[in-house]
């Protein structure tokens, strides 16, 4: 066990220029959970997930970013840089973090991540973009909400947001039925074109 939480210790690494230092403090219940909180964490504005990552997100006044999992390896990472908390994992297994935060305003998930709000998210203005077969589950309250689904990835957004702006694929899954807006507007991108008759001739 005492070589598990060595190993949890080694994935968070310091980066050339303006990273945020870091250590974990480790729990460990009754039920066999190890999590480890991430400290000097702060100003975190916008969360980028990168592999297999499983993310829940809440409000707080206090920036805090939980993991959980038993099975780290050295190919997650968890780093703070510039108001940017970049999440990645490449393991078969979902890497699971909770981040709170006090001012998110972007979230950007790619590959198989998943993002999920934990509660409702309560924001000004925030911006969501999902990429290749990333997923969103999110309850939010915003006066502004931008969000972009490209590829196949799907999202599943409720709530309420004043003006809200959805750009998505073709390929994209959105599902905002229990989403209520004063002012929308709806793109969809990568629309395929098909050709008449006469231009398949001349080709």
């Amino acid at each position: 066990m005492k070589t598990q939480f060595l190993t949890i210790a080694t994935i968070f690494t310091l980066a050339l220029g303006t990273v945020t230092s870091t250590y974990a403090a480790v729990n460990n219940n009754d039920n066999n959970e190890v999590s480890t909180v991430l400290k000097n964490v702060s100003k975190i504005n916008k969360i980028e997930l990168h592999g297999n990552v499983e993310l829940f997100v809440s409000d707080g006044t206090a920036d805090q970013v939980k993991v959980y999992n038993k099975y780290y390896s050295e190919s997650a990472l968890v780093q703070s840089e510039n108001g940017v908390l970049r999440i990645s994992s490449y393991t078969d297994k979902k890497l699971v973090v909770w981040v709170t935060a006090n001012d998110l305003q972007a979230i950007v998930a790619n590959d198989n991540s998943q993002v999920k709000s934990f509660g409702t998210l309560a924001k000004l203005d925030i911006e969501v973009t999902l990429n290749n077969t990333a997923s969103a589950d999110l309850n939010l309250d915003a006066y502004k909400a931008s969000i972009n689904v490209n590829d196949r990835a799907k999202a599943n957004i409720s709530g309420n947001v004043n003006d809200y702006s959805l750009k998505q694929d073709q390929s994209a899954t959105v599902n905002h039925s229990t989403l209520a807006t004063v002012n929308g507007s709806k793109t969809i991108t990568n629309i395929p074109v098909k050709a008449n008759n006469a231009e398949l001739a001349i080709l």
